[in-house]
């Protein structure tokens, strides 16, 4: 039975009040909206880790601004045999850190589009640091522990976030003029593929887009293989 999740815009209560850090700056704007998802199967309903991004649209001969540095701080944490947070969206130049929190041994690696790396074994207690210069989507695992999956999605802007489990977003301080609007999600496809990117213009101090229609993927994702393209090992 197709069930049909409706975010509404009671959703972007979710956000609570506006941080100061999160207020749009002087002549900025925050970007808002929200995605509706029709689900194929059964389950409580999640329209979170949806990755959003802007990218300004340049005319020609129009030079575009150097935007905001680039985020530090960026890490994907190994902790109870899980990668956290599952999805992480940076900007094409950051560096990603991944600490190993639990008391045995990772190994994380990616054999995909957006960044080929293999940092190798290590302990608890230690952190390896991973540079992202390619835009793509790059799924990450564990050649220990198979349960172990996540992703980073590279973008060429500095203007990007990811939905909540209501599936509403936020981008803050964006400029006013004219973006694509690009979204992602592992199972998620747009109902309308042929609609993305999207044009949107941003004017004001806030900009709310239209919602995002997504449908649930019929494609079951296959048991990815270790870093040497071979079957895990059954465990004990």
């Amino acid at each position: 039975m197709v069930r049909i999740a409706i975010v509404t815009l009671l959703a972007f209560a979710l956000f609570g009040p506006m941080r100061a850090a999160d207020a749009p700056a002087d002549g900025f704007a925050s970007v808002t909206g929200a995605v509706s998802v029709v689900r194929r199967t059964r389950g409580a309903s999640d329209n979170g880790d949806v990755a959003i991004w802007l990218k300004p649209v340049v005319a020609s001969g129009q030079r575009s601004g150097a935007g905001p540095l680039l985020r530090t701080g960026l890490k994907i944490v190994q902790q109870n045999k899980r990668f956290e947070p599952r999805v992480l969206v940076v900007q094409v130049g950051s560096i990603v850190e991944f600490p190993n929190l639990d008391p045995f041994f990772h190994n994380v690696f990616s054999l995909f589009d957006g960044k080929r790396f293999d940092l190798g074994l290590y302990e608890a207690g230690t952190s390896r640091r991973v540079p992202f210069t390619t835009p793509g989507v790059c799924y990450l695992f564990c050649n220990i522990h198979p349960e172990m999956s996540a992703v980073v999605v590279v973008v060429d802007t500095p203007y990007y976030t990811t939905t909540n489990k209501a599936g509403a977003f936020a981008v803050p301080n964006v400029p006013p003029g004219r973006y694509t609007l690009s979204t992602w999600h592992e199972r998620y496809k747009p109902e309308r593929p042929q609609d993305f990117p999207r044009d949107v213009t941003i004017a004001g101090a806030a900009t709310a887009v239209d919602v995002i229609r997504l449908i649930e993927s019929d494609e079951v994702i296959a048991p990815h293989k270790n870093k040497y393209g071979h079957d895990y090992n059954p465990p004990p």
